[in-house]
Parts: structure tokens; sequence; C-alpha cells
């Protein structure tokens, strides 16, 4: 089984318990000087420890006005629209592919070209609607001629990718082919050693097939690729 990576919500977890420890005593000090400036009471404290408990949950749309214009890296010279997700926001699934293509770039919508035209005829097949599931990609700017993501352009765009998952919490993630299976589980294993097994991906039950794209060009694999989603209809059916 693949070790999960960090994600970019521990990170922030760590960050905002150690401002609350800060906070906390503060608060203490200054209740001790006799300060009367603010409510300073044991329930002030106790509203401390409950906000770190349940820290505030971000939403798509703050993350998407957090990315804004971005120019993070140097994709952004010749994109035509950055292209951050689709589909509902508290989907079961969600299906996670590379990079847009010339289509996507031009529409600023994932998976619209004859790759994503295959892909929402693969969801129908397991009784899914595009509408159901959220759909994204490792990094939101076309690569020019549709080359692999760089890793400066992997490292500016992914802390992106993870709060986009922890928003959504997802119950099942389909990784569509090798480049986003190995980035998500960290890993350089083949497509075709990962594909048909459950991994899991910071609590969620991941599962990598082949990506529509290569679909198209290698049609002997889609018995491959119906078999994972027979498992992935089952793996969502009892989610």
């Amino acid at each position: 089984m693949t070790e999960p990576i960090q994600s970019f919500g521990d990170r922030s977890a760590r960050l905002l318990s150690e401002i609350t420890e800060d906070f906390k005593g503060y608060l203490q000090y200054m209740k001790g000087l006799g300060y009367a400036g603010a409510t300073l009471s044991e329930n002030s404290l106790r509203i401390l420890d409950e906000w770190y408990a349940e820290p505030m949950a971000e939403t798509l749309d703050t993350i998407q006005k957090d990315l804004g214009t971005c120019r993070r890296c140097k994709l952004h010279n010749g994109r035509k629209h950055i292209v951050f997700g689709a589909g509902n926001p508290q989907a079961k699934l969600v299906l996670v592919g590379e990079a847009p293509g010339y289509e996507e770039d031009v529409q600023g919508q994932p998976f619209v070209g004859q790759a994503g035209q295959l892909l929402t005829r693969i969801l129908r097949a397991i009784r899914l609607a595009r509408e159901d599931v959220y759909i994204c990609n490792i990094i939101k700017c076309r690569p020019p001629g549709n080359r692999n993501p760089e890793p400066d352009e992997i490292a500016a765009c992914i802390p992106f990718l993870h709060r986009q998952l922890m928003a959504i919490r997802p119950r099942l993630i389909c990784a569509l082919g090798t480049f986003a299976a190995q980035t998500l589980l960290g890993t350089n294993t083949p497509i075709s050693r990962l594909r048909g097994h459950f991994h899991i991906y910071e609590g969620i039950h991941l599962l990598p097939t082949y990506h529509p794209a290569f679909l198209l060009r290698n049609p002997s694999k889609r018995r491959d690729v119906w078999e994972d989603m027979q498992k992935l209809q089952e793996a969502y059916e009892k989610a």
C-alpha cells in the first residue's frame, strides 16, 4: 500500500494549532493582569479549543478566488484559461486527470475534448453523470504541446488540488492516467501495476485507471478500464 503524501490541509491544521495555543497563552497572560477590555472567561478559552477541533472548512469558491489569475509558474504565459474544475462540490467521487488539453484551455472546463466525451460515456456506463462527480486535474493550465507538467509547475499548482480535495471531502478518488496516479500516490510504479487496486490517499480510497486519451490510442485497454469502473461503481454504491 502506498503511503499517503502530506497534504496542504495537514500543514494548515498544524499552523492553526500553533496559532491557537499562542493566542490562548496571550489571553491567559492578559487575564492574569486583570485586563477587562475583552471577555477573557474560561468560556473564551473553551471556544478557542473548539476553533481548533473544528477548523473552518474552505469552499471551492474561496479556493478559486485565492487562485485568482494565477501567475505562480511559467504556464500562465501561454494559457487562454485556468481550468479549475467542475461538478458537484459535495461529490462522493472526484476524478483527477493530468492537465488541460487544447479544448479545455479554450473553454476553461475540464475534459471537454474527445477524451472528455469518452469519460462522459464511461461514467454513464456506471450510472453516473458528470453532475454527480467532480472533475479536475493535477495542474490547471495547459502545458505547451500537451507535454507532461514539470516539477516547478506541479509545486506551484498542487496545493490548490489538495485544498479542493479537502473542501469536497470525497469518499473516492479515481486517478486518470499515469501522471495523476503517480503524483497523488507519490510513486514511480507504472500505471499497469497501480490500476485494478484501491490505494489510500489522505484516508480516501483511490483507484487508478488508464486515462481516456490513452484509451483512444489503445482501444485494447478498454476491458481493463471496464474492470476498474465496475470496482469503482461497487465502491461508489457502498460509500
